[in-house]
C-alpha cells in the first residue's frame, strides 16, 4: 500500500491545510492517528464528519489509545448554520485480520506457498498489506537447508509490514533454543554449508547476526489483543497499575486476546502472570546467559551436550523443561476431557480467550480442541514432514449497533493450500455502549 505524499494546497487556507495534515499523519503512521488537535476548528459539519470518518477508517491496527477511546460513542457536533442542532458523527467499525503460521523447519518454498495462500505476501514474496498481523510460532530452523534465507526474509517482511501499518509477531521455538544452547542434533550438514562453516554458524546463532535478531525481535510468549483499546502486542495481563490500558483490560473486552507460544502453556507452569512478560523476562535472561558464554562450547554432536549455562536459575531451567512453554505437549496429547477441564484456568490467568501453539504436528489439519479455545497449528509444513500447507486465520470485528452498543465477532478458520478451508470458530457477543 503506497504512502500518501505531501501535497501543496496553496489556494486553501492554513486552517484547511492543518486539518488535512492531521488526516495524512493518521493515514501513514504505523502507530495510528496523532493526538487530537483541539476543538476550536470550526469547519463545516459535513467536512468535519468526513475527516473523522476517514481518520477512523485508516487507523493502523495498533493505534494510540487516545484516538480509540473517542470511538466508543458518537461525538456531538454543532451545525454551524443552526447552533441548536447537534449531529452525531458515525462510530467507526473496527476490524483486524491475523494470520498465524506454525513450524516451518528450513523450507523456504513451502513457507512462501503458505504465506501467499493466506494473503500475507504477493507472488514476489513482498508484504501485501491485506493482513494486519502475522504471527509465526517458532521452529523456523532445523530439518532443512533454508535457515539463512528464511530468517533474512522474515526481517524484510517485518520492515515491510511496519511501513504499511502491519505487525509481525515472532516466537522462538524449542529448535531455536536448541541451537542457541549448542544442541545441533537436527542440523543438516548441507545447512551448515549455507553459513560457510561450523564456526561461522555457531557464531551466527549465538553472538552473531541471527542471535542478535532472536534477542531483539523474538520472544518466547506473546499475547495479542484483538482490539487496540487493550494495548499493542505483548501488553501484559493483568496490566501494570496506572497503565493506560488497565481500565479496558478490566472491562467487557478484558479477555479479547489470543496467546501464542511454541509448545504450550501448562496449567501447572508457575510464571503465567503477568502474561507474557512473566515468561519473556525469564526467556531474555536465559538467552543472554547463553550468548555470553566465552568461549562458546562446541556443538553437539559430535561433542558432548553442553547443557544450560552456569548460573542458570531454577525459573530459567523450568522455562526449558518439559512443562515449560517451549516443550509442553499436554494440550495436544492429553485426553479431551482432562484438557478442557483445565483450559479456562489458563485463559483466565493470561487474559485471553484462546491459546495457539505449534510444536506437536498433525500432518492432516490444524486441530481445534475445547470449542476452539485450544488451537494447534503445526501441520508439518516443511518437506521434512510432508504435511498439510496451512495457516490459521483470525478475523475480528467490532461494529456499532443502531441505537447503541456494539457487536463483537471472531471468525477463526484453518486455511489450506491443497484442501478445503475449515471454519473452526464463530463467536458473536453483544456489548454495551461503554467498552470500559
Amino acid at each position: 500500500m503506497p504512502r500518501l505524499s505531501t501535497v501543496g494546497f496553496g489556494a486553501l487556507s492554513s486552517l484547511l491545510i492543518l486539518s488535512l495534515a492531521y488526516f495524512t499523519q493518521s493515514h501513514v503512521s504505523p502507530l495510528g492517528p496523532a493526538p487530537h488537535l483541539g476543538s476550536g476548528l470550526h469547519l463545516s459539519i459535513a467536512f468535519s464528519s468526513l475527516i473523522s470518518y476517514a481518520q477512523a477508517a485508516v487507523q493502523a491496527p495498533f493505534g494510540a489509545p487516545e484516538a480509540l477511546l473517542t470511538a466508543q460513542r458518537p461525538k456531538e457536533s454543532v451545525d454551524n448554520e443552526d447552533p441548536e442542532v447537534t449531529i452525531d458523527e458515525p462510530r467507526p467499525r473496527f476490524t483486524r485480520r491475523i494470520i498465524a503460521v506454525g513450524d516451518i523447519h528450513g523450507d523456504l518454498i513451502n513457507a512462501g506457498r503458505v504465506l501467499q495462500m493466506a494473503g500475507v505476501i504477493d507472488e514476489d514474496g513482498n508484504w501485501t498489506g491485506n493482513v494486519d498481523v502475522l504471527v509465526q510460532t517458532g521452529d523456523i530452523i532445523d530439518r532443512g537447508d533454508d535457515t539463512v534465507e528464511l530468517f533474512q526474509w522474515m526481517e524484510e517482511l517485518r520492515e515491510q509490514a511496519h511501513g504499511m501499518g502491519g505487525t509481525m509477531v515472532s516466537l522462538l521455538g524449542n529448535h531455536e533454543w536448541m541451537n542457541a544452547i549448542g544442541d545441533w542434533r537436527y542440523v543438516y550438514p548441507t545447512e551448515i554449508d549455507t553459513f560457510g562453516s561450523i564456526s561461522a554458524r555457531q557464531k551466527a546463532v549465538t553472538t552473531g547476526w541471527l542471535g542478535n535478531i532472536w534477542a531483539s525481535n523474538y520472544t518466547t510468549a506473546a499475547r495479542l489483543p484483538l482490539h487496540s483499546l487493550l494495548g499493542p502486542p505483548n501488553t501484559d495481563y493483568p496490566p501494570e497499575e496506572g497503565s493506560v490500558y488497565a481500565r479496558a483490560n478490566a472491562g467487557p473486552l478484558s479477555h479479547a486476546a489470543f496467546s501464542f507460544v511454541h509448545g504450550g502453556l501448562a496449567p501447572m507452569y508457575p510464571n503465567l502472570q503477568p502474561f507474557p512478560s512473566g515468561i519473556n523476562n525469564i526467556s531474555a535472561s536465559l538467552l543472554h546467559k547463553l550468548r555470553s558464554r566465552s568461549p562458546q562450547p562446541p556443538p553437539h554432536p559430535p561433542h558432548a551436550y553442553p547443557g544450560l549455562p552456569s548460573g542458570t536459575t531454577r525459573e530459567e531451567a523450568r522455562l526449558y523443561g518439559s512443562d515449560g512453554p517451549l516443550w509442553y505437549r499436554g494440550w495436544a496429547e492429553e485426553d479431551e476431557s482432562k484438557v478442557c477441564a483445565r483450559v479456562d484456568q489458563v485463559l483466565q490467568k493470561t487474559g485471553t480467550r484462546r491459546m495457539v501453539m505449534g510444536h506437536t504436528p498433525n500432518l492432516q489439519n490444524i486441530v481445534a480442541r475445547c470449542g476452539g479455545r485450544v488451537l494447534i497449528i503445526d501441520t508439518g509444513i516443511s518437506h521434512a514432514y510432508g504435511g498439510a500447507l496451512s495457516a490459521l486465520s483470525i478475523e475480528y470485528s467490532l461494529e456499532p449497533v443502531k441505537g447503541g452498543g456494539w457487536k463483537e465477532q471472531e471468525i477463526v478458520k484453518a486455511l489450506y493450500a491443497e484442501q478445503e478451508d475449515e471454519l473452526l470458530v464463530t463467536a458473536t457477543r453483544e456489548l454495551g455502549e461503554d467498552l470500559w
